[in-house]
């Protein structure tokens, strides 16, 4: 039995079994409302009995799982589905719900945004829980937040709005009229590029959004009336004045929890349980409770006892925060050095959610003291004995945080570096704090503490702060900290210079301007080393988004080239839109979770799953022997085991799958399982496949003109290479399944998330054995996939198939995160090596290009992916003898699949930094007509592969991008900046594209529709594409309503399944609208025609009237249409072909701030101009391009994929891989979309863009490149340098070589330990 006690001396969630006389009523239900022994959500009360479920529940799955337990009870039907499960963790946000609660004291009610999959239900009584369903709908009333972010177009896949709009309606009900900066604080979005959701929410703080394409005025918008929102319920106010707290217990199937009542219960219950984790805001242990049992756990809350600055242990970050900023204004300023460092932490630990829930005893290590009644502990050198321990005794309890102010003379600051600027954990941190003397430079005391590098480290000393005092302060840092290269988290190098950087910053604050700092043996005034102009924030920086106009003459009906909005961004903004987990469970469901290997490469010896079938929940487990037809799937003439049955070659894959009649069980079955393995030797993980020549075949090579001889003609020759890093597709729902045999005829139905759903029908039905006519499957709508969402979701689902046919009841599968990161793979890891001959005026003779992609275990699409690399290896540059060679490399890792820009934006970083390196070469920009300008390509001209183009627009969009982004004049600017700052600089860069569209396998091309018209006129459309943020189907809407000339309101699309389209081809490749556009074209033409001699006969009538006609006349309403596609085709015998259909051409302009001390960048601007031909929906294809420019900055800059020596993913989640948030947006951002393009190759002459721009983020890369060439020079350092892709803050510091890095890396370590993660 495991053990759960909770304590709570303030506020009333002290979890009672109160008798509530309350009538429950389907009403109550049908609405979506309840309480639980006694907390209510959205405002109605239902009674939810705590015995029937798992108290390690988290709110999310309360609310999309347990109301079923009620529903079974109650015989009523309820789900809010609308709080989404995302990571678990609490990194996403997109389970954010509002919690509110009484305050008996103060008689306030406070509300807080909370991630409610750490938020136990046990937590929750007193509590008012309000979702996003709770706030408007559809089917009522919306609320302003909802409306306004699907009028800004800022909800995509739509997985992450709800979240997102409940963290903004918290935010006003607790301020309703918000800064600037207060709306920029929310969750996680892997697809909109962060921009509009801000704009929807700032006319919040009474600001017009006017841009080309939307105009958000105040008048059209509905007002925020707050006596509108919903009353806190008058049943918890009376309970929560209730003096009497008595403990309660709560028993569930394999833990109690215990809520004491007083002081007194608690600490003898600790002294009972010694070993019970003392949970508070539960942000920790919350993270692992649904996947590790503790041997107990107590949990206590809020205490408020004030003196001076003096807090409650458990009062929450948020609570402090408030705290600290009255006392900032309270207390005089040279008092106020200890309250400031510790308000700039506060507001960097976490997000909102995490604040408004972690407390503060256990997220600081400043000099404070805590009491506990009997005696306070100064938290100083002697407090922590080592990581997670202090001195404080087992039996003793934290009660108050005291914060003393500060003395006159004393500074105190703190320093904080983390992967990313806001919501993420340090790297390195760091409290300073010293006192002079009185009138004098003389240091009384000093005290330096770091985190993250070890022990904690103390340095004190009294002597001048002067220069020989502050050297013998870096050489003690640089001979205390030693980190071997095996040290946990890496960075070692890094981490180090980090702590000499952190203490010389600490010299340069406003306080020690008066001294003269030495480095270098200069003298120089601080300030002047250390500036940076004010830069604002995005929402201070109003952007710029330039769009086509209509057609001249075109019917104002006709919605083809306007600004419409997702036709399901509402339904998505109140939690309506329904996602594959959201369907309901169905009778008898069970619940599949997969077993994979802990092993690289491994003889499977035994699987002993005996243990599981023992017990309580688990149905079965099925192993490769349980599927009755093929075991494998076939990808470019290699096999893939659906489950591994002799070998494993890598961790990660899956091997088996355990049944259980719920989750919980499930996951405790496959820890159960018990797999022996035989270990093998030769394990390949990075580099080495190249010497042992692990390739998947065939390799590929292309080539144009003679290389040799135009590298021998070149006046300089120069070789380098670079390395790009892989990329987690982190869609924000994982991969789901509901797979229900019909019982007859063998037929399944799938529920799924794909991007292939014929693909999926095809691997099902072949695994088991039966016709494809047996298996429908069936997509609602996708919540993100970015290419990750084909390959290894068909296995997955075929393996679900195969329980659903052994058992014969429904199956579900919804992946962890952290399992969906381990098992599906991401971009591949490129290793580019290239050779360049160039005149001394930047023409480019000659290019050879060697490029190497890992893999993985298995072939997947990687050698399509080595291909496509090959096809786009000019870019934009005509290179008259130009050869490329590629390789996919077969490893021990989880192999690699499709990523939005399939394998493009690798090859072109690659070119890119080619020709960086020729500029270098030169001591020119890259960006001088000499160098970028001359060898791009200006006329009608040839690919290498022969295939002919008219550079035209590439060329118009350079230009304008050169012009709107006023480069010359910046970087004029830029050049002074950094020429008046030593450890601040500033870069700007500026890259074309050209990226083919469509797919070279030509049979991929080719879609087909169906469409039906209703005897009342509405129109039911099917197609073939998948609905995954991009718009398809708002898009496809807009073909329909053009060609049949109604309005889009009679037009629906429900879903995409193999039952109403057969033979469909992957949405992907950017031409998903291209073909079923076409095809939904063809259909509705069809039909169009097909009434043309009614509409003739009657002119003046209506299509309802047309329609009836048409149907009284047995004229059929129902066309299928059919679009063939191009004949596209690559011959890589003759290296010549025409692969694509066409080209879009886009050219990005970045400009950064780099912190050359800490590698920290910011992103103040971006200009983007796109050629996207005449754009069917503005709205959505600026959506597009900022989201795939954020997800390519996050390629470039920020995201890490970390593999252990052994092959272990250690970035598994939210809280160790880092995607780009709010934070990370540039402060200006401008779209412009070319004017007067066409294209006569797709639908109505727009173009595909759902991956070109990805490869525009590189533009933020080559602009930190450009910074630190800056502060290289400064150094004495020019030429070509190699910097590899991320440029994290480690690479750009490290690169930038200031002297406390050469401190660092001259006494680094070295040995012949193995580093702590692997260089894939």
């Amino acid at each position: 039995m495991i053990l759960y006690l909770y304590y709570k001396l303030y506020l009333c969630n002290v979890l009672r079994f109160v008798n509530v006389n309350y009538e429950v009523t389907v009403d109550h239900f049908q609405r979506g409302l309840f309480n639980c022994k006694y907390y209510w959500v959205n405002l109605t009360g239902l009674v939810l009995h705590f015995e029937s479920l798992s108290l390690s529940l988290s709110l999310s799955l309360c609310l999309s799982v347990c109301v079923c337990v009620c529903v079974c009870v109650c015989v009523c039907a309820v789900r809010l589905t609308g709080t989404k499960y995302g990571c678990g963790g609490g990194g996403c946000g997109a389970c954010t719900v509002m919690v509110s609660r009484y305050d008996p004291q103060t008689k306030n009610i406070n509300h807080w945004s909370v991630n409610a999959c750490l938020l136990p239900v046990c937590q929750l009584h007193g509590a008012a829980v309000t979702t996003v369903e709770g706030i408007g709908s559809t089917k009522t009333k919306l609320h302003p937040v909802q409306e306004r972010i699907a009028k800004a177009h800022g909800s995509q896949c739509g997985f992450c709005t709800p979240g997102m709009v409940m963290s903004m309606y918290t935010l006003l009900r607790n301020n309703p009229q918000p800064t600037m900066e207060d709306v920029t604080e929310g969750n996680l979005c892997r697809c909109t590029g962060y921009r509009p959701i801000v704009d929807g929410y700032r006319t919040f703080c009474e600001v017009n959004i006017n841009i080309t394409y939307i105009k958000l005025n105040f008048c059209d918008l509905l007002p925020l009336d707050p006596t509108q929102d919903l009353i806190f319920p008058p049943e918890l106010m009376r309970l929560a004045e209730v003096k009497d707290q008595t403990t309660q217990r709560f028993c569930g199937e394999r833990m109690t929890w215990i809520s004491p009542g007083s002081l007194n219960e608690l600490l003898q219950l600790k002294a009972d349980y010694p070993q019970a984790p003392l949970v508070m805001g539960n942000t920790n242990i919350g993270c692992v409770l649904a996947n590790q049992a503790k041997p107990n756990k107590l949990q206590w809350s809020k205490l408020h006892f004030f003196f001076c600055v003096c807090v409650g242990a458990g009062c929450s970050m948020s609570f402090l925060k408030s705290v600290l900023e009255r006392s900032i204004n309270d207390f005089p300023p040279e008092s106020t050095h200890m309250f400031r460092a510790l308000l700039q932490q506060i507001k960097l630990v976490g997000g909102q959610q995490i604040r408004n829930v972690a407390v503060s005893a256990t997220h600081f290590s400043t000099q404070i003291f805590i009491t506990d009644g009997r005696r306070r502990v100064p938290i100083d050198k002697d407090f922590f004995l080592g990581f997670a321990k202090t001195v404080l005794k087992p039996d003793e309890i934290v009660l108050s945080v005291f914060i003393p102010a500060s003395r006159p003379n004393e500074i105190v600051h703190a320093f904080r570096h983390a992967p990313r600027k806001e919501s993420a954990l340090a790297t390195v941190n760091a409290g300073m704090r010293v006192w002079f003397n009185e009138n004098s430079n003389v240091v009384k005391e000093i005290s330096i503490y770091y985190g993250g590098v070890g022990a904690t480290i103390l340095i004190k000393v009294k002597l001048p702060w002067e220069e020989a005092t502050l050297s013998d302060v870096y050489s003690t840092l640089v001979d205390e900290i030693k980190l071997g290269p095996s040290a946990p988290g890496g960075k070692v190098d890094f981490r180090r210079s980090l702590t000499l950087s952190l203490f010389f910053k600490f010299n340069l604050l406003p306080g020690y301007q008066e001294f003269q700092v030495a480095l270098y043996g200069l003298f120089i005034q601080a300030k002047s080393w250390y500036h940076s102009a004010q830069m604002g924030n995005l929402c201070s920086n109003p952007c710029v988004l330039c769009v086509q106009n209509v057609l001249e003459g075109q019917s104002a009906q006709d919605p083809v080239g306007r600004p419409m909005m997702h036709r399901t961004a509402l339904s998505q903004a109140t939690g309506e839109a329904v996602y594959c987990d959201d369907l309901p469970q169905t009778d008898g469901e069970l619940f599949l979770v997969i077993v994979t290997s802990s092993r690289p490469h491994a003889k499977i010896t035994h699987i002993d799953f005996s243990e599981a079938l023992k017990l309580p929940g688990v149905v079965d487990v099925i192993t490769a022997k349980d599927i009755p037809g093929k075991r494998f799937r076939t990808f470019t003439g290699y096999d893939e085991e659906l489950l591994a049955e002799d070998e494993v070659t890598c961790v990660g894959q899956m091997v088996c799958a355990v049944v259980a009649d719920s989750k919980a069980h499930a996951k405790r079955g496959a820890a159960a399982v018990k797999i022996s393995y035989e270990d093998l030797q030769d394990r390949i993980f990075t580099v080495e496949a190249i010497e042992k020549e692990s390739f998947f075949l065939p390799r590929r090579q292309i080539e144009r003109g003679d290389v040799e001889k135009g590298l021998r003609e070149a006046e300089q020759v120069y070789e380098g290479e670079i390395r790009i890093g892989g990329q987690e597709h982190f869609y924000l729902e994982t991969q789901s399944f509901l797979v229900i045999p019909i019982g007859e005829e063998k037929e399944m139905k799938v529920y799924l998330s794909t991007q292939h759903p014929a693909f999926t029908q095809e691997a099902v039905a072949e695994t088991l054995g039966i016709p494809s006519n047996r298996v429908s499957c069936h997509v609602k709508r996708l919540g993100g996939a970015f290419g990750g969402k084909v390959t290894k979701t068909a296995i997955l689902a075929s393996i679900t198939a195969v329980a659903a046919s052994k058992t014969g009841r429904p199956v579900r599968c919804v992946l962890e995160r952290g399992e969906d990161m381990l098992i599906t793979g991401g971009r591949h890891p490129v290793w580019g090596i290239y050779k360049v001959g160039f005149m001394k005026d930047g023409r480019i003779t000659a290019a050879d290009f060697q490029y190497y992609a890992n893999a993985g275990n298995v072939v997947d699409e990687s050698v399509l992916v080595a291909e496509k690399i090959l096809l786009h290896l000019d870019n934009a540059y005509n290179i008259p003898n130009l050869r490329g060679r590629s390789a996919a490399c077969k490893t021990n890792l989880p192999s690699n699949t499709a990523f939005r820009g399939f394998g493009v934006p690798q090859c072109m970083l690659v070119v890119e930094s080619m020709i960086d390196d020729v500029a270098l070469k030169l001591g020119r920009l890259p960006e001088e007509v000499s160098i970028r300008e001359i060898n791009m390509y200006k006329e009608v001209s040839l690919t290498h592969y022969k295939m002919e183009f008219d550079p035209e627009n590439l060329v118009r969009c350079w230009n304008e991008c050169m012009k709107k982004a006023d480069f010359r004049q910046r970087r004029q600017g830029i050049d002074l900046f950094n020429q008046q700052n030593q450890f601040k600089k500033r870069g700007i860069a500026i890259v074309p594209i050209k990226y083919g569209i469509g797919f070279a396998e030509a049979f991929l091309n080719q879609a087909a529709a169906l469409v039906h018209i209703y005897k009342d006129g509405s129109v039911l459309v099917s197609h073939g594409g998948t609905e995954m943020g991009q718009g398809i189907h708002t898009k496809v809407q807009q073909v329909a309503s053009r060609e049949l000339n109604i309005p889009t309101s009679l037009i629906h699309i429900s879903e995409t399944s193999t039952q109403c389209v057969p033979n469909t081809c992957p949405s992907a490749a950017s031409f998903g609208t291209d073909a079923n556009g076409m095809a939904v074209k063809d259909a509705c033409q069809i039909l169009y025609n097909r009434l043309e001699p009614i509409r003739k006969k009657n002119p003046k009538g209506t299509w309802q009237n047309w329609i009836i006609t048409a149907f009284l006349q047995k004229i059929s309403l129902s066309a299928t249409g059919y679009y063939r596609g191009h004949d596209l085709d690559m011959d890589w015998e003759k290296q010549e072909g025409k692969p694509y259909a066409y080209f879009t051409y886009a050219v990005g302009c970045s400009e950064v701030e780099l912190d050359c001390l800490t590698g920290e960048y910011r992103t103040l601007r971006t200009d983007i101009v796109v050629d996207i031909g005449r754009s069917i929906n503005p709205s959505i294809d600026i959506g597009q391009i900022e989201g795939a420019f954020m997800q390519g900055l996050g390629l470039y800059t920020m995201e890490e994929l970390k593999f252990s020596p052994s092959g272990v993913l250690y970035t598994r989640g939210p809280s160790q891989y880092k995607i780009p948030s709010f934070c990370d947006v540039p402060l200006k951002f401008n779209v412009y979309l070319l004017a007067g393009s066409s294209n006569p190759h797709a639908i109505y002459s727009s173009k595909g863009i759902g991956e070109p721009t990805v490869f525009l983020g590189s533009s933020v890369f080559f602009a930190i490149k450009d910074a630190v060439t800056a502060a290289r020079k400064d150094a004495g350092l020019t030429g070509p340098f190699q910097l590899n892709s991320p440029a994290t803050p480690e690479r750009a510091c490290l690169a930038c070589a200031t002297h406390f890095t050469q401190m660092v890396r001259d006494e680094s370590t070295s040995g012949p330990a193995q580093p702590w993660a692997l260089n894939i």
